[in-house]
């Protein structure tokens, strides 16, 4: 049985980031720190930090939220969906939309934090928002909720109530998460299906965004399971 892209970066995720829970030198060399970027040209934080997490919760989440919506039951996530649109290149092209997600997620922190040496940052929530705007993108329609929760909203709705929200507890601060990383995260990833589609496809992945919705039963924007 050939793993997924998505079940490999989830094993080896975890593997580092548990590795980190007992060994703080494995979180110091890879958790992105700004200074040690612009000062040490240690540029591969920008990647290394998404494989360690603050602790098992941060964990959990990021790789639960990474294997809905990347893998999905039934082979229904965004890995999938590429693998339609792109054909054999749909996997390479998913993993380097999340790789780089790492790194474009993190550009507006750096650029505000490359001289703080105070500040530190760890977890895979950049690029897990790409893959999960990703996923609203190409089916803006389809619900979406939180853990625990029994209700989900249409995508499309759930992606700007995130956005709102996140901006502006980023904005507020205080709470040791970094929201922007979130934000950026997730516009990278709509950004750079909608550039790969026109580059390696022919799906015309804004039309049909707009046809789902228009399209939709309006009392599909509520869903209770």
């Amino acid at each position: 049985m050939e793993l997924s892209i998505t079940l490999i970066i989830i094993i080896a995720t975890c593997i580092v980031s548990i590795s980190g829970f007992s060994n703080q030198r494995v979180v110091d060399d890879l958790i992105f720190y700004p200074p040690a970027i612009s000062r040490r040209n240690q540029w591969y934080r920008f990647f290394s930090c998404g494989l360690i997490h603050a602790d098992a919760g941060h964990l959990i989440f990021n790789m639960a939220a990474l294997y809905l919506f990347g893998a999905g039951q039934h082979q229904t996530g965004v890995e999938y969906a590429f693998g339609d649109i792109f054909g054999t290149n749909g996997k390479w092209i998913y993993l380097l939309m999340y790789v780089l997600a790492l790194a474009a997620s993190l550009l507006p922190t750096y650029s505000k934090n490359k001289d703080n040496y105070h500040y530190r940052s760890l977890g895979a929530s950049g690029a897990v928002s790409a893959v999960v705007f990703t996923k609203i993108l190409l089916e803006p329609v389809n619900g979406v909720g939180l853990f625990f929760i029994p209700v989900f909203i249409a995508g499309f709705l759930f992606g700007i109530i995130y956005l709102v929200v996140s901006h502006m507890l980023d904005r507020r601060g205080g709470d040791n998460i970094n929201h922007s990383a979130h934000i950026f995260g997730a516009v990278f990833g709509i950004g750079f299906t909608i550039i790969a589609c026109k580059i390696f496809s022919d799906y015309p992945v804004l039309q049909a965004f707009i046809d789902q919705i228009r399209s939709m039963d309006p009392g599909d924007i509520i869903q209770f399971p």
